[in-house]
């Protein structure tokens, strides 16, 4: 009698940028297992950034919350129940728990998954069946290559990628040719907003380098993000004190999270503080000048060899927003302006 493939649950709901660095992981975890089920438990939103990846044959969609700022969808939210009972019937031999807190080990525990790998986090090690150190030295597509190296997985890659579909990348090209004077200009992205507002760079410093990439570089600036964004990027132009060349253009609100994909990709830069944005951008092979305040760049910069992270010599970062910052933001206003211009210099 044929044996039946196994069943795999990959567990990481929640964030974009958490999201798009489970692509090595699943990538691995496909070469080692080509024949099992691979399913991903994500969120409905971040989700969508890999929901293209050939590596997994479903997405389970986790929705249960609106709290967080780029994570609400317009569907039903569903109970903690109704995911235990879902899982359970699809029957999973084996559950990797890349998501560290304590519920989604025991979302896997009570499905009945026999197997449970994950993170010794949280107190929550006697729910899963093999215990992993993880190692806040290490950047965070490591840790999760940990966990398979646990399992006996062996390690052949750590590159990101993505995919983007041809309609996707067509509809793109197509609006920025209608509303760009001069399609040839070098784009750039500039992206000044996070999910959390204290990874943010003084709005008057991104309109220096606004000021600097139109009049100076003679490149066209974009600005992408929810409809929401919109008004920081106005905010930013109030402290634009000198006539524009070029003037951006604000694509807030204009994309969808996947066309946003490909809009990134077309660009020959992105310059913007720490978020899921600048792991995007990665993921497309584009260029990155990345700003990092409180958190590790180390553990959560963007990847990829030829981006360049910037911090500040702050004595007191990273702090992973642990504590309430009594240096007034020292770790980002440290970071000048002239030091964004010579990474521009350097890369554009």
């Amino acid at each position: 009698m044929l044996k039946t493939p196994e069943k795999i649950l990959v567990i990481r709901y929640r964030f974009i940028g958490d999201t798009l660095l489970t692509v090595p992981f699943l990538r691995n975890l496909r070469k080692a297992n080509p024949k099992a089920q691979i399913d991903m438990l994500v969120a409905p939103v971040s989700g969508e950034i890999i929901d293209k990846c050939p590596y997994v044959d479903n997405f389970l969609y986790f929705d249960t919350t609106r709290k967080h700022r780029y994570e609400n969808s317009n569907q039903e939210k569903k109970n903690f129940r109704y995911y235990v009972k879902l899982l359970r019937e699809k029957k999973y031999d084996k559950a990797y728990v890349l998501k560290r807190s304590f519920s989604s080990a025991f979302l896997a525990f009570c499905a009945g998954i026999p197997e449970r790998i994950g993170f010794d986090t949280e107190c929550r090690g006697f729910l899963l069946t093999k215990r992993v150190k993880y190692d806040n030295s290490k950047h965070e597509i490591d840790c999760f290559l940990d966990v398979l190296k646990a399992d006996g997985v062996k390690e052949c890659d750590d590159y990101l990628e993505n995919w983007i579909e041809p309609e996707e990348e067509a509809k793109v090209r197509d609006y920025l040719k209608a509303k760009l004077p001069d399609f040839g200009k070098k784009r750039v992205l500039v992206h000044a907003t996070s999910g959390n507002h204290n990874k943010e760079w003084p709005k008057d410093r991104f309109a220096r380098i606004v000021e600097y990439l139109a009049n100076e570089k003679g490149a066209q600036v974009i600005y992408a993000g929810t409809k929401n964004d919109s008004a920081t990027y106005e905010s930013i132009h109030s402290f634009i004190n000198q006539e524009l060349k070029t003037q951006p253009l604000n694509l807030c609100g204009e994309f969808s999270l996947r066309e946003s994909l490909a809009l990134t990709k077309m660009c020959d830069l992105i310059v913007g503080c720490d978020s899921g944005n600048l792991h995007i951008a990665s993921s497309v092979k584009t260029p990155v000048i990345g700003i990092y305040g409180p958190m590790d760049e180390k553990k959560w910069g963007a990847w990829g060899e030829n981006n360049k992270l910037l911090t500040a010599d702050c004595s007191c970062r990273p702090c992973a927003l642990k504590k309430k910052c009594k240096n007034e933001h020292a770790c980002l206003s440290g970071i000048d302006v002239e030091a964004v211009k010579s990474a521009i210099d350097k890369m554009l």
